[in-house]
Parts: C-alpha cells; sequence; structure tokens
C-alpha cells in the first residue's frame, strides 16, 4: 500500500488537560483506494503524521469481493527506510518480493518487511474466501537502520490471551507478562483487542509512549468519549493507562511507542530522513536500478511513480 503526498513527522506529543479532563485528539481517516478495494487512512494525516515510529496506518474492509471481482491486487513497486507491517483479520493475501519471499498470510498472522536500503514487493488475495478485512502499518526505520539490508519474516503465532472479556493479541512490544517475537527496531507497542461480550477493560501503559487508538469495528467510549470507526484517537504521552467500553463484536487497534526523536519524510512508498534520499531512490526505481530487482511470479507492470513535489534537488 502508498502514501502519494509529502509528509513530515509531527512534533506536538501533548494533548491538553482542561477542567482536569485528558482531551483526545480526535482525527478524521481519509477514504482511499488502493490495489482495487477501499481503505481508510488514519496516518499520515495532517493533524498526525506519526505515533512514535508508526508512520503509516491503513484499514483494510471489511470488504466482500462480489461476481468476477479479484479482491486486492497491488503490483510491483519499492520501498526504502521502512517496515511494512501486514496484521490479517480475514481472508489471505499473497506476498511476494524481490528477495524471493513468497508468503499467504491467513487470519492471526503478521507479516513483516523491512525495506532497509530497498526491496519491491507486491500483494494479492487469494484463496477461497471472499472476503478482506486488514490493517497494514509502516514502521520508520532509525536513521542507523534506514540502509540495512532488506529481510521478510512471518509470524504465524502471536501472544493471545482474554481478559475482562476482551481477546487480546500482543502484535508488536511487551505488554505485561506478554511478549511479541516481531523483529523491531524501536520500542514499540501494538495490540488487536476483539470484544467477546459487552464490557469494560482498562489497559496499562507506558508513560513514555505515546498512544494511539483506531476503532476497526463498532462504537467505543474511550476515556468517557465516544468514537466510531471513521475516527482516530490520538491520546499522547505521560499516560499510565487507558479505559475502553465496547459491546460484543467490537474491535479495535492500539498502538503506540517513543517518540521520534529525529525528522522523517514520507513521499510515495519511501520513508527517508532528506530530500536527497527520496529522490534517489525514486530515480532508481524509475532507471531500473539493481536496488529495486524484480519481483518474480507477478505478472503485471510494475508501478509509476508520480512526479516529485521538490524541485530544488
Amino acid at each position: 500500500m502508498s502514501n502519494s503526498r509529502p509528509t513530515h513527522s509531527s512534533s506536538s506529543r501533548d494533548c491538553p488537560v482542561v477542567d482536569g479532563v485528558r482531551q483526545i485528539q480526535r482525527i478524521a481517516v481519509r477514504n482511499a483506494e488502493v490495489g482495487g478495494i477501499g481503505i481508510n487512512r488514519a496516518l499520515p494525516t495532517r493533524e498526525r503524521r506519526t505515533v512514535g515510529a508508526w508512520c503509516f496506518l491503513d484499514h483494510a474492509g471489511p470488504s466482500v469481493f462480489s461476481g468476477s471481482a479479484q479482491g486486492m491486487d497491488v503490483g510491483p513497486h519499492p520501498h526504502i527506510g521502512l517496515q511494512t507491517f501486514t496484521w490479517m483479520i480475514e481472508g489471505e493475501v499473497l506476498h511476494r518480493d524481490s528477495l524471493g519471499s513468497e508468503q499467504i498470510i491467513r487470519p492471526g498472522q503478521v507479516n513483516l518487511m523491512t525495506a532497509g536500503r530497498g526491496i519491491t514487493h507486491t500483494e494479492q488475495s487469494t484463496g477461497e474466501q471472499r472476503r478482506l478485512h486488514a490493517a497494514q502499518l509502516w514502521i520508520a526505520l532509525p536513521a542507523e537502520h534506514a540502509d540495512m539490508a532488506p529481510r521478510f519474516d512471518h509470524y504465524p503465532d502471536l501472544p493471545c490471551w482474554v481478559s475482562d472479556g476482551v481477546k487480546q493479541t500482543l502484535l508488536v512490544g511487551e505488554f505485561e507478562q506478554y511478549r511479541s517475537p516481531v523483529f523491531t527496531l524501536s520500542p514499540l507497542i501494538a495490540i488487536d483487542l476483539e470484544w467477546q461480550a459487552d464490557g469494560y477493560l482498562q489497559l496499562p501503559l507506558r508513560e513514555d509512549f505515546e498512544i494511539g487508538f483506531l476503532p476497526l469495528i463498532g462504537a467505543f467510549e474511550l476515556n468517557d468519549e465516544n468514537f466510531s470507526p471513521n475516527e482516530f484517537a490520538y491520546l499522547g504521552k505521560n499516560l499510565n493507562r487507558i479505559g475502553l467500553h465496547a459491546k460484543k463484536g467490537s474491535r479495535g487497534l492500539l498502538i503506540g511507542g517513543v517518540p521520534l526523536s529525529e525528522e522523517i519524510l514520507i513521499w510515495w512508498n519511501f520513508v527517508g530522513h532528506n530530500k536527497q534520499e527520496i529522490a534517489r531512490a525514486q530515480h532508481d526505481w524509475e532507471q531500473g536500478n539493481r536496488r529495486f530487482h524484480d519481483v518474480v511470479g507477478y505478472s503485471g507492470p510494475r508501478m509509476t511513480a508520480p512526479r516529485l513535489p521538490w524541485s530544488d534537488v
């Protein structure tokens, strides 16, 4: 999945306190289409560019493919300076990349692709199931790791437990006695929360993490404010817990991490630390440089990059 607007990370990490109540930044998600399916984009937006090192969040579906529709089909496209993180809720997607990786991701699993200095990949719906529901996020690599060798990892088993009637899956990081096996290079957390019954859940948090929450299905009462799936809630940092009310069947995604200490720049499918890195990556993609090898097994055309918005590089 991709982003086509140049964006910089946000610097404001604090939400104001009014009459003793911590305010929540309410951000409307943007509707878009990627690979033939509708998505809701929560990050980046004008109001909020990053949450920790999380710099991109697309909520895909729930979608049902009818008739001759083939589902999602995202052709060969490049990445640098980031990790793509795919959490599958329903359906199946086939990942291929220029390292030779070929992996179907199924519900309850995570695909993690570390782009490093450069990689090319494709994503296609597969299998007989005619539904797709997933979240895809990007993690900005710290500057010292931005030029690392690319790699791909698949995680079929993640820590999962039920507490207070809520099924909780730890996607990234550490939470209480649980630890996710997912490889990261920044202090992060991500938890999928699925209500098995109507109820209230209180979650302890690290105060040095900034926190965001995206409803995926159903409505939520978050610290006494109501949120729906077309809104992203940014809670800032210096919180030691949050409370969530929801009805049975509701589902949400909590993400967080230590705020970035360095500025990042996002353009199209690239994450860099200056315009020169982005321009060089785009030139290499357009010229067919070996930095971005072909994806074996995919028969469609490569994506065409939009024109760079800068004239000073």
